[in-house]
C-alpha cells in the first residue's frame, strides 16, 4: 500500500498580503496608468499626477519601515508591485524603480538624523527621488567618475556633469556621487544628497531616448553647487559601496520590471494570433507561432522566477550580488527577445507605431543598457561562481 504523504507547500505560492498588493496595483495600472501610455511616449511627456497617485496608494514606501513612513513589507512586495506597473507602461516603472533606489541609499547609509528629514515625504510619494552616477567618460566603470567634492568649512562645492539622469526635472533630491580626491581612485568616492534649488545645480540638455520616453531624462550640471557637509551620505570614501549596495536592489526591480513589459508583450502578442487570420485560419494555429509562443512563455516565467529568488534572498538577509546579476541579465535579455517576437507575430503591423508592441521593443532595448550593462553582469555572475569555487577548494 502506497504511503500517503502531505502535499508539499508550494515555494512560490503568494501570501494573502502579496496578492493583494498585486491585485490592488494591477487594477490601478490597467485603468489608470496603461491608457495613456502610448500617449505619453509619443509627446515624451512625465504625468507627474501618476506618480502622485501611485503616492496616495502606498507603493512609493512599500519595502520600507513605518516608522518612516513605508508600508515595512519588504523587496518581494516591492517586485511583485513593479511588475504591474511596468505591464501596463514601462516608463512609470522605471521611475518608480528609480525613486525606490535613491531612497534606499538614505536609508541603508543615512544618519538617523538624515533618515527622518528625507525619507517620510519621499516613503509617501509627495517628493520624487533620483539617481545621479553616470557621466560622459563613466558609465561601467563607475570608479572612474570625475565629478569634484571640494571641502570649503562645511559645505562641499560639487562641480561637473551627470548624464542620463531618470526624474531629473522632477526630482525633489538627487543621490549624487562625486570624488574628494580623483587620485584616490574608488577610494575617493563620496555620496551626498542635493536638493533640487542648490544654488550651483541645473538641468542641462534633455536625452533624446529611444525608448521608455514617458519618463524625464535629463543631463545635470554643477558649477560649484554648495552642498551641505550634513548631506553627505556616510563618510568620504564611502561612495562606491553606497552605489553598488543600492544597485544591487535595484536590478532585482529592474528585473521584475522586464518580466511586466514581457509578459504584457507576449499577451498582446497571443491575443492577436488568435484574431489575425491567414490562409483561412488564425495564425494561433500554426505551428511555428505556437512554438514561438511557447518560448515566449518559458521566458517570462524564468524572468520571474529568477527574480522572485533574489527577493526572496535580500528579505532573508541573505547576498545578493551574483542573484540580482542574474535576474537582471536574464529578465532584460528576454524581455527584448519577447518584444522581438512580439513584433514578428504581428507581422507588418507590428512594425507600425500605431500598434503597443513596437513600443515595448524600444522600451526593453534600454534594460540591457542601464543599471550596469549585461556584458557587466556576465562578469559579475562568473566572478561569483569562480570566488565560491576558491573558498571551496
Amino acid at each position: 500500500m502506497a504511503l500517503e504523504t502531505a502535499p508539499a507547500r508550494d515555494p512560490f505560492a503568494l501570501t494573502e498580503e502579496e496578492r493583494s498588493v498585486r491585485d490592488t496595483v494591477r487594477d490601478w495600472a490597467q485603468r489608470e496608468v496603461a491608457p495613456g501610455a502610448a500617449g505619453r511616449d509619443e509627446e515624451e511627456r512625465y504625468d507627474r499626477g501618476l506618480f502622485d497617485r501611485a503616492g496616495e496608494l502606498g507603493l512609493t514606501g512599500i519595502p520600507y519601515p513605518d516608522e518612516y513612513g513605508g508600508a515595512g513589507m519588504g523587496s518581494f512586495a516591492w517586485i511583485l508591485a513593479i511588475e504591474e506597473v511596468a505591464a501596463a507602461d514601462m516608463a512609470l516603472a522605471v521611475s518608480l524603480s528609480v525613486h525606490v533606489l535613491s531612497q534606499l541609499c538614505i536609508y541603508a547609509n543615512g544618519t538617523d538624523e538624515q533618515k527622518a528629514r528625507f525619507l517620510p515625504p519621499m516613503t509617501a510619494g509627495r517628493e520624487l527621488g533620483a539617481f545621479a552616477l553616470t557621466e560622459p567618460g563613466a558609465g561601467s566603470d563607475a570608479a572612474s567618475l570625475s565629478l569634484s567634492a571640494v571641502r570649503e568649512g562645511d559645505d562641499y562645492l560639487l562641480t561637473g556633469t551627470k548624464i542620463w539622469i531618470t526624474n531629473a526635472g522632477e526630482a525633489a533630491r538627487y543621490i549624487v556621487f562625486g570624488t574628494v580626491d580623483r587620485s584616490k581612485g574608488k577610494a575617493g568616492i563620496t555620496a551626498f544628497v542635493v536638493e533640487a534649488d542648490t544654488p550651483g545645480f541645473r538641468l542641462g540638455s534633455k536625452e533624446r531616448k529611444m525608448g521608455i520616453r514617458g519618463t524625464t531624462g535629463y543631463e545635470i550640471v554643477f558649477d560649484g553647487a554648495r552642498v551641505p557637509a550634513a548631506n553627505r551620505l556616510g563618510e568620504e570614501g564611502d561612495g562606491l559601496r553606497v552605489a553598488l549596495s543600492a544597485l544591487g536592489a535595484g536590478r532585482i526591480s529592474i528585473a521584475a520590471a522586464c518580466t511586466g513589459l514581457a509578459r504584457n508583450a507576449l499577451e498582446l502578442a497571443a491575443r492577436y494570433a488568435l484574431q489575425r487570420r491567414q490562409f483561412g485560419r488564425a495564425i494561433a494555429d500554426q505551428e511555428m507561432i505556437q512554438a514561438m509562443l511557447a518560448e515566449m512563455t518559458v521566458q517570462v516565467e524564468a524572468a520571474r522566477l529568477l527574480t522572485w529568488r533574489a527577493a526572496r534572498m535580500r528579505d532573508a538577509g541573505q547576498p545578493i550580488n551574483s542573484a540580482s546579476s542574474m535576474a537582471k541579465w536574464y529578465a532584460s535579455d528576454a524581455a527584448m527577445r519577447v518584444t522581438t517576437d512580439a513584433v514578428q507575430i504581428y507581422g507588418g503591423a507590428g512594425y507600425s507605431r500605431d500598434n503597443p508592441v513596437e513600443r515595448l521593443m524600444r522600451d526593453a532595448k534600454g534594460a540591457q543598457i542601464y543599471e550596469g550593462t549585461n556584458q557587466i553582469h556576465r562578469l559579475i555572475v562568473a566572478q561569483g561562481l569562480l570566488d565560491a569555487m576558491r573558498r571551496d577548494g
